[in-house]
């Protein structure tokens, strides 16, 4: 008989190894340690509410659970309950189609209704992805990969519907960076400036990045200055069995509004590429939104080439 009850310290291994036989696509690195993954962007998170991580049982095994949580207020100073998010559903492929991730996502969004949210959705992404971050969608969350074919059935048949999407793409560290004259002419009057956070730092960006291996990286004017444009770097390490690459995540690109289409955002791009190119990097990945179509634009002329999408899911019900 299946019973469902909330998270208890004892928890963690048996969550881990059902995270390693879930199949859940290349987006899931694996295999993974509590002390380097969940542990550490997960139950450390100190917003980790043990009544949002439902785990399902039959007798002594594990076979299912579905962990839920919240986005950022708007300026990221702490999170918001109105904004819930389901971060994972997970089911062991010898207990799926018997109703348990129907039964785990209606407590989920019971447990996100009582704690007063009042939008709903499935898949961690920009903004609203408190756990998972790095160890789910590569450079940062971007909702449920296409790779992780049982997703899409699945929420389609509670009756969620899809809403954002995103692009994860891939750069190999053999191509050839691109060459021409704007890029040169920036170079010449712009550098890369790296720190380890951004100043001020957001307390949104320190609960996620500032768990992994991150530094912020700028595009400023030589002799110092304002930057232009910035992102984020993260190291993809536990990546590297699943993907058989040593890998590096970009996120967070940014161009001030009136500095956009000048090559800014590119010439940061490259030039953080040749720096990670030193590192014994072998791949870069980024995941950009669908309706992006200048950033989009930015990732592909600087050799970035698509290999999964990601899809977050919308409840109808609350």
């Amino acid at each position: 008989m299946i019973e469902y009850r909330s998270f208890r310290n004892y928890d963690p291994p048996k969550i881990l190894q059902l995270w390693h036989e879930a199949q859940l696509g290349r987006g899931a690195a694996q295999p993974l340690r509590n002390d380097e993954s969940f542990d550490n962007v997960n139950y450390s998170q100190h917003y980790f509410d043990p009544q949002g991580l439902i785990v399902a049982t039959d007798g002594d095994r594990q076979v299912g659970y579905v962990h839920a949580g919240f986005g950022p207020e708007a300026d990221g100073s702490y999170i918001d309950r109105t904004r819930g998010v389901i971060c994972a559903v997970v089911v062991h492929p010898d207990y799926r189609r018997q109703g348990i991730g129907r039964e785990l996502v209606l407590r989920a969004e019971q447990y996100l209704q009582k704690s007063g949210t009042t939008d709903i959705t499935a898949g961690g992404a920009p903004k609203r992805d408190p756990f998972y971050f790095g160890i789910y969608g590569g450079a940062q969350p971007a909702g449920f990969l296409e790779s992780d074919a049982a997703a899409a059935p699945f929420f389609a048949k509670l009756g969620y519907q899809p809403g954002d999407r995103f692009l994860m793409t891939l750069r190999s560290m053999a191509d050839r960076d691109p060459v021409s004259f704007r890029l040169t002419m920036i170079r010449r009057k712009w550098e890369l400036l790296r720190s380890d956070l951004p100043k001020p730092c957001p307390w949104w960006w320190c609960a996620r990045y500032g768990r992994l291996d991150s530094c912020y990286c700028q595009l400023i004017p030589r002799g110092g200055g304002a930057p232009v444009a910035g992102l984020t770097v993260t190291g993809l390490g536990i990546y590297s069995h699943t993907w058989h690459e040593q890998a590096i995540g970009i996120a967070d690109l940014w161009v001030l509004e009136d500095q956009r289409r000048q090559g800014y955002g590119q010439t940061l791009l490259v030039e953080v590429i040749k720096w990670l190119r030193q590192e014994v990097v072998t791949a870069v990945t980024a995941n950009i939104p669908e309706t992006d179509i200048a950033a989009q634009a930015v990732f592909r002329t600087s050799g970035f080439q698509t290999i999964d999408r990601g899809v977050v899911y919308r409840a109808q019900r609350t």
